[in-house]
């Protein structure tokens, strides 16, 4: 299953952030699809000098996510993660309705 993750963090403490980050590359059970980081205020209602990080990710099960998930919440970071799925580019309106079945 795929999931849009989004890791928010001070500035100052995205050296650790980014060391947990790196560990997660060796969990198995997931695979880390594309990432970005987010520089400046991405959002309001952040924090000033906040970093986020929004990444896709797939994980075979859910204690693969967790482990990799868990590793950033112990730096300190706030991490979440949506669900979300693949929809092919300019046919969203025949793959709706095969949801709807």
């Amino acid at each position: 299953m795929k999931f849009m993750t989004f890791v928010m963090s001070d500035s100052t403490k995205w050296a650790e952030v980014s060391q947990a980050a790196d560990k997660n590359s060796k969990v198995p059970g997931q695979k880390m699809l594309a990432s970005y980081l987010c520089l400046g205020k991405p959002f309001d209602g952040m924090p000033p000098n906040s970093t986020v990080a929004i990444s896709i990710r797939e994980a075979e099960n859910a204690e693969a996510l967790a482990t990799a998930l868990y590793n950033l919440a112990a730096t300190g970071a706030t991490v979440w993660a949506v669900p979300v799925m693949d929809m092919a580019v300019g046919n969203t309106v025949a793959e709706i309705k095969k949801l709807q079945k």
